[in-house]
């Protein structure tokens, strides 16, 4: 028998997936900032392009931190 929060977190978790894919795909114009960060790393070459964008990835983190534990707080 499949456990019952198993099967409230995956809602959850799709839930939160629609929600992101709405965001960007109805605000993406507004979004174009994202990935685009100083400090974000780009280096552009002749034959090959590096990019590494480690200031948008630390700006995600600490967002997904803060609602997690609002999440554990409400809960």
């Amino acid at each position: 028998m499949i456990n019952h929060d198993i099967g409230k977190s995956l809602i959850v978790i799709g839930g939160l997936v629609m929600l992101i894919g709405c965001v960007f795909y109805f605000g993406g114009a507004k979004l174009s900032w994202l990935g685009k960060l100083p400090g974000d790393l780009r280096i552009e070459g002749d034959s090959i392009n590096f990019y590494f964008p480690i200031t948008t990835m630390i700006l995600i983190s600490v967002i997904v931190n803060i609602g997690i534990r609002l999440w554990r707080f409400m809960i």
